[in-house]
């Protein structure tokens, strides 16, 4: 037959507790020595440590693979992206002409868009490159040397610009602008050998 297990009172199960937390007479911390937490703490602040430090050479050998100024991945396409202003649903940009309010939001989108290629912005910004050539920066092997993008001036786009008496892009008159951006693909020139 089992024998049942004494009842112990609180008092009791209060002082195993304080001699599990620290033992007078063998000199134990939560039931290990001094020396025992030491070993320990040293193991754990080696393999961190370990850790850590393979962890910094993986992102360092992966960082110096990576050209700052060209994207890693582009998406695998063979042209250069393209971008479509005013951002419609679709391809199809729908408006009545004798309601403004049918095509007004595309003129503010449209005024939105090409609000930083103004001719003072573009100058101050960007720099002058000569039309038909392209423009190459050298960075002399300095990583993130500053680079300007060319100017490409709002007036250049003539009655689209939207710099006239009419600020409507011709959606007010029937004649909408719609405007095609190409994105240029980071080694486009080498590839194709044609003046850009």
């Amino acid at each position: 037959m089992a024998r049942d297990k004494e009842k112990r009172s609180c008092g009791q199960m209060l002082a195993e507790w304080r001699a599990f937390v620290w033992d007078p007479r063998s000199r134990q911390v939560l039931g290990r020595t001094g020396t025992s937490w030491g070993l320990i703490l040293l193991f754990y602040l080696l393999f961190y440590g370990f850790l850590a430090g393979l962890f910094s050479l993986t992102m360092w050998v992966m960082l110096q693979s990576v050209d700052p100024h060209v994207p890693k991945y582009q998406d695998r396409l063979t042209t250069p992206g393209m971008m479509i202003r005013p951002r419609t649903e679709g391809l199809d940009v729908t408006f009545n002409v004798s309601h403004s309010h049918t095509w007004l939001h595309y003129v503010r989108a449209l005024h939105a868009f090409l609000e930083p290629y103004n001719d003072s912005l573009q100058a101050a910004r960007n720099a002058p490159c000569a039309p038909g050539r392209y423009n190459e920066q050298p960075d002399d092997g300095v990583p993130n040397y500053p680079k300007r993008a060319c100017r490409f001036n709002r007036s250049l786009l003539g009655p689209c610009a939207g710099l006239g008496e009419e600020h409507d892009y011709g959606y007010g008159v029937g004649r909408p602008c719609v405007l095609l951006k190409v994105n240029r693909k980071s080694p486009f020139n080498r590839f194709f050998r044609i003046p850009i």
